[in-house]
């Protein structure tokens, strides 16, 4: 029998109004097994030859290596900063933010380019002190060309569509309305928890933005003062886009939180950091807004 099932509501929504990324970086770990000093180690401990191993250190953590090893855990950051959590390899982007994001990678993708050439120019240096710091130790032949080495590392955008699961099988009616019920439960879960996420993010630049807006007293020889808190544009820009979003990405049609965006968005709509940092006015304004906010919207349920 031929079964039209019908598509969960969430992942339709989640279709039009998201992507799935993916960001690949490659970087050579410059690490290399000696089998002959392992055995040399383990003999002389009279221990088994598989009880240890000896790992090389190729390039001696070489500060240009590291900073491409560390520079990979940047771009996994922002990604995580960027997105939502959909599976251990994608994640759910919504399209809103998708013109923002391929600006970022691109930049992303220059700073790794530039760090991986100031690298390979050095390599050959590299090598020669290696002969010298690893001592017995040193093979070249485990050191790869230049070219070969540039093969080893990338930085790689991946853009798909969130699937539609428009299932269409030759099965039994039973096993139909099993899957059926399984990928709507399935739909659910990462619904919920994306939206879960959004919401903790929202709440979150409320409560640093109140948090900045306020004062810090200050007792100095027995005087007590009042202090500015540091007040940053990146967490202004962050809540702005975090509103923006949210109109097109409420997946859950969550009243509350559609009404808590829209209040801040027209609350710092025309508010500029430097607003904030100059104006007492202005600084109080927002908080006063931002707590009527909180008082609003917490607790919310997703």
């Amino acid at each position: 029998m031929e079964m039209n099932m019908e598509k969960p509501k969430h992942i339709i929504s989640l279709a039009t109004s998201a992507v799935l990324v993916s960001v690949d970086v490659n970087v050579w770990s410059a690490t290399k097994q000696d089998r002959g000093i392992s055995a040399e180690v383990t003999s002389a401990k009279k221990a088994d030859s598989n009880a240890g191993r000896f790992v090389k250190n190729l390039l001696a953590d070489d500060p240009t290596h590291k900073k491409l090893s560390n520079y990979r855990q940047t771009v996994y950051n922002w990604v995580k900063r960027s997105t939502y959590r959909w599976n251990n390899s994608q994640d759910l982007l919504p399209v809103a933010m998708l013109t923002k994001f391929k600006a970022e990678y691109h930049e992303h993708e220059k700073n790794f380019a530039s760090l991986l050439d100031e690298f390979l120019d050095k390599y050959p240096n590299i090598i020669s002190d290696m002969a010298f710091k690893q001592g017995d130790m040193f093979d070249r032949e485990e050191y790869p060309s230049v070219d070969q080495v540039r093969g080893k590392f990338g930085i790689k955008l991946y853009v798909a569509e969130v699937p539609t699961n428009d299932f269409r099988c030759n099965i039994a009616q039973d096993l139909a309305d099993d899957l059926k019920s399984h990928y709507e439960s399935q739909a659910q879960e990462i619904v919920s928890s994306v939206m879960a996420d959004a919401t903790h993010r929202l709440v979150d630049y409320m409560q640093r933005i109140h948090h900045c807006c306020g004062v810090d007293e200050v007792d100095s020889s027995g005087e007590v003062k009042t202090k500015k808190r540091k007040i940053y544009d990146t967490t202004l820009q962050q809540a702005k886009e975090q509103c923006e979003v949210l109109k097109s990405f409420n997946l859950t049609n969550n009243n509350e939180l559609a009404e808590a965006s829209a209040s801040l968005e027209k609350l710092l709509a025309d508010v500029s950091v430097d607003d904030l940092r100059d104006s007492d006015a202005v600084r109080h304004h927002v908080q006063t807004g931002i707590g009527d906010i909180l008082s609003k919207f917490s607790p919310l349920t997703v």
